[in-house]
């Protein structure tokens, strides 16, 4: 069974003020989307899929996709704002993509087997990884609708140098029932007696699907697009989609409990952070120094 990881590297890290799929943060230049797919690959993950955009296709290829092509399948889609539903069009002033709904929606026709997505700018962990492939080649890679999400604690996935946006999930026997954006999250909001006690599950784009998504996914996007396409903001976030889906019955989601840290680079000031955690798992013994060896 050929697992793909599908990894979402469309958007240029607007706050973080430039390409951070880019930026090195390992002790030899590796970026945080080198060690997912290293992870993913000791996973058993075969192939990489990436979604980016047309503009910087040709850096993005030479300074990452060429790096795993003796080991993976590398492919590529592309997200824009007028790849859309025949009979739709973007309209006047639409300046960015459509969000990671849209994202993964483009990729639907670079994808017939199981597969899972991530962020490009995350890091998520070796057990993560571990989980969705275990789930992928068992019941659910062959299972139309059941599907799989790696769950986070919220107070991991803050950032000390502004706010954040969570998909905080509802679980319920171990499946997830219903994902709700929550914009604006700032890490002096969590803890005991707060906002949020910082123990909720949160959705942080690592999920385990199957091709039979797409037929939803689409219903859904459209529906979108008819309600809110001429909205200049309006984003088609995939965590809302699969939450959508599984009101209406047409989709059960296990959510897979991990012992993995989680963290990015939301602002250029988290970078620091993220290198100082990942020194210390090379310390560990969880990686090598330097992934090219």
């Amino acid at each position: 069974m050929t697992l793909t990881l599908v990894i979402l590297a469309a958007g240029m890290g607007s706050r973080y003020g430039g390409l951070k799929q880019l930026d090195g943060v390992g002790p030899s230049g590796e970026t945080v989307l080198d060690y997912a797919v290293y992870d993913a690959r000791r996973a058993g993950f075969d192939r990489v899929l990436f979604v980016i955009r047309r503009d910087f296709e040709d850096v993005f290829r030479a300074q990452i996709g060429a790096r795993y092509t003796r080991e993976l399948t590398v492919d590529y889609a592309f997200q824009s704002i007028d790849a859309l539903p025949a009979g739709r069009v973007a309209p006047p002033g639409r300046v960015k993509p459509w969000g990671t709904g849209h994202a993964l929606w483009c990729a639907r026709e670079a994808l017939d087997g199981p597969f899972a997505v991530i962020n490009a700018d995350d890091f998520y962990g070796r057990d993560s990884f571990a989980r969705l492939a275990d789930f992928l080649r068992g019941a659910g890679g062959r299972e139309a609708g059941h599907f799989a999400m790696v769950g986070f604690r919220l107070a991991n996935t803050l950032s000390e140098h502004g706010a954040v946006s969570r998909g905080l999930c509802t679980v319920a026997e171990g499946r997830l029932r219903q994902v709700t954006e929550q914009t604006g999250i700032l890490a002096q909001e969590v803890g005991a007696g707060r906002r949020f006690s910082g123990d909720e599950r949160v959705s942080m784009n690592c999920w385990g699907f199957t091709p039979s998504l797409f037929s939803a996914l689409d219903r859904r996007f459209q529906a979108f697009l008819a309600a809110r396409g001429d909205d200049l903001k309006a984003e088609y976030y995939l965590p809302e989609a699969v939450s959508g889906m599984i009101a209406d019955g047409e989709a059960m989601v296990d959510v897979l409990e991990t012992t993995a840290a989680w963290f990015g680079v939301t602002y250029r000031d988290d970078k620091p952070r993220v290198e100082a955690a990942l020194r210390a798992l090379i310390a560990l013994g969880e990686y090598p120094a330097s992934l090219g060896e």
